[in-house]
């Protein structure tokens, strides 16, 4: 296991101070706010202790304040309702006193229905493209000095974008993009870890489906860019640590907001999961 995605492990196994309060913490790597997926992945796993037997169908959470990684995040769980079916849960991430975080998770019995799902679009499997490294190595001059930087950090989740060009140049039009995304060693059988996984990194690269429109990434110093509301539905089993597609595009953005959503496909074609997210995307005062 790769010592990113142990500390990633450690980071979801959070504490449990009462019975329906648990404390989680940050990881220490110099971050001026705590990433948004960490904080979604934390609440999902507060809320999912408080329910048995009946693993998570959908979440909807909103992003309130930015979360300070220097102190801890305390969860506190409300146990909406318990259904003969469905449990409902509401988890507040606290800080200073205020609320950062506000999610509601639904939780269902395992049980059969009518079933259908769109197919995987047809790209390049992963193990066609580069890895980070040769990425790196073929393209880092190229690069944005903070995209060169993200990417040469370890991680414990490894992207392999099928269109590399939007990372070395500013080129505006683009409303759709595909990532393969997967931990970078091996998880736990639980699938309650793969869905933690995969909340945190449902935030990864989405909003960048709405900035790359316009020539912008999240890493650009004129934008103030941060998510304000996040949406994921849990379709069929899956691991996380298995090459995940992440088919993302954006149909709207106006008002300082940038809409994007993303449907996650297993490698072997399945829809595992659907995302929406909504993002602000407000040009700094003085900046062109």
């Amino acid at each position: 296991m790769s010592h990113a995605v142990d500390q990633l492990l450690t980071i979801l196994d959070l504490e449990r101070i009462e019975e329906n309060i648990f404390r989680g913490r940050s990881p220490q790597v110099g971050w001026q706010r705590v990433f948004g997926g960490l904080v979604v992945a934390q609440a999902l796993v507060a809320a999912a202790r408080t329910v048995e037997a009946r693993p998570p169908h959908s979440l909807h959470g909103y992003f309130l304040l930015p979360g300070d990684p220097a102190v801890p995040i305390v969860y506190e769980v409300d146990r909406i309702r318990d259904g003969k079916s469905f449990t409902t849960r509401r988890c507040n991430a606290i800080q200073h006193g205020r609320a950062i975080f506000s999610l509601s998770a639904s939780f269902q019995i395992e049980e059969p229905g009518l079933e259908h799902a769109v197919p995987m679009p047809k790209v390049p499997l992963p193990e066609s493209l580069p890895s980070e490294a040769e990425m790196l190595r073929r393209f880092g001059d190229s690069m944005p000095d903070a995209i060169r930087r993200w990417f040469a950090r370890e991680r414990p989740i490894e992207l392999r974008p099928v269109d590399l060009a939007r990372y070395v140049t500013h080129e505006a039009g683009a409303t759709e993009q595909y990532v393969w995304l997967r931990a970078t060693g091996p998880l736990p059988d639980d699938p309650a870890i793969h869905r933690a996984v995969l909340a945190y990194l449902s935030d990864m690269t989405l909003l960048d489906a709405a900035l790359g429109a316009h020539g912008h990434s999240v890493f650009d110093t004129g934008l103030q860019v941060a998510s304000l509301d996040h949406a994921l539905w849990f379709h069929r089993p899956f691991r996380a640590d298995e090459w995940l597609l992440y088919a993302q595009d954006s149909p709207n953005s106006g008002r300082a907001r940038g809409f994007a959503r993303g449907l996650i496909f297993s490698h072997d074609g399945r829809l595992i999961a659907s995302v929406a997210q909504e993002g602000l995307m407000r040009p700094k005062s003085g900046a062109r």
